[in-house]
């Protein structure tokens, strides 16, 4: 028995010896072709010895962690000076390991491959020691504008006028770019100790009173202006010295015989 397959439908018969036919689906077709060609699948299972000389990739996934937390008394509730600690830690790292430091609220984690052990080691040295020193590093300004909730220009007006105290100048060198800048930095125990009495309140009163004590005597500097411009303007007249004799007048008599002055 032989199969013949038509070349417009794809319709195929089973031709028998004796001239018959019979048609054969297109599924039991497709079922013999597949079955024809499952024969020649290879098994791999018996080839495993020629593929095991193939290198395996090396794994670098395991990594290295340590995690450090920020005290209330370092960030004095402050997340712009948490912040800070971060960049302070990152400008101390060599530039390998800067971007492995993160900060996640007040947790400072290192986290580097396993094949980096020895630049983990040492930035787990430094990160250790900007920790310990954590609590007395200076307050820069954007620091202490965020504990203390106060404007720029409040602070340049106390630390002016002596309110604020400095605790001295700190110059650091822009990214990027050529040109220093100097500013004054604060001393975090007088920091938290404004914060604890409320200074800033106390200090924000003064201002109120000293700006409405300053409308007054500028009212009243202007009164005494305009006062003394009007007076400037309007004529004087000429003041009679009292020892001065009334002049004779000549005449009198003549009028006063003729009876005129009756």
């Amino acid at each position: 028995m032989r199969t013949i397959c038509a070349s417009r439908d794809g319709s195929c018969w089973h031709k028998a010896e004796d001239g018959s036919r019979r048609r054969v689906s297109r599924e039991r077709k497709s079922a013999a072709n597949t079955a024809s060609h499952d024969k020649q699948i290879v098994d791999l299972a018996d080839h495993k010895p020629h593929l095991s000389g193939m290198p395996k990739t090396e794994k670098n996934d395991i990594e290295l962690l340590k995690t450090w937390t920020l005290s209330p008394a370092a960030t004095l509730g402050s997340a712009v000076r948490a912040k800070g600690f971060l960049q302070e830690i990152k400008a101390r790292l060599p530039a390998i390991s800067k971007k492995s430091v993160i900060l996640e609220g007040s947790d400072l984690t290192l986290a580097m491959p396993a094949s980096e052990k020895a630049a983990f080691s040492a930035s787990v040295i430094v990160i250790s020691k900007v920790m310990q020193e954590a609590e007395t590093l200076p307050v820069i300004p954007r620091e202490i504008e965020d504990i203390l909730t106060i404007k720029t220009s409040e602070r340049h007006r106390w630390l002016a006028d002596g309110r604020l105290p400095s605790a001295g100048t700190r110059t650091v060198r822009l990214n990027g770019r050529a040109r220093q800048i100097t500013f004054h930095v604060f001393d975090p125990k007088v920091v938290e100790d404004l914060l604890d009495r409320g200074a800033v309140d106390e200090w924000r009163e003064e201002d109120i009173e000293a700006k409405a004590e300053k409308r007054r005597r500028a009212a009243y500097q202007a009164k005494l202006t305009r006062s003394l411009t009007k007076a400037k303007k309007s004529p004087k007249k000429p003041e009679r010295d009292p020892d001065e004799k009334t002049p004779e007048l000549r005449g009198w008599e003549e009028f006063d015989v003729d009876g005129l002055l009756r």
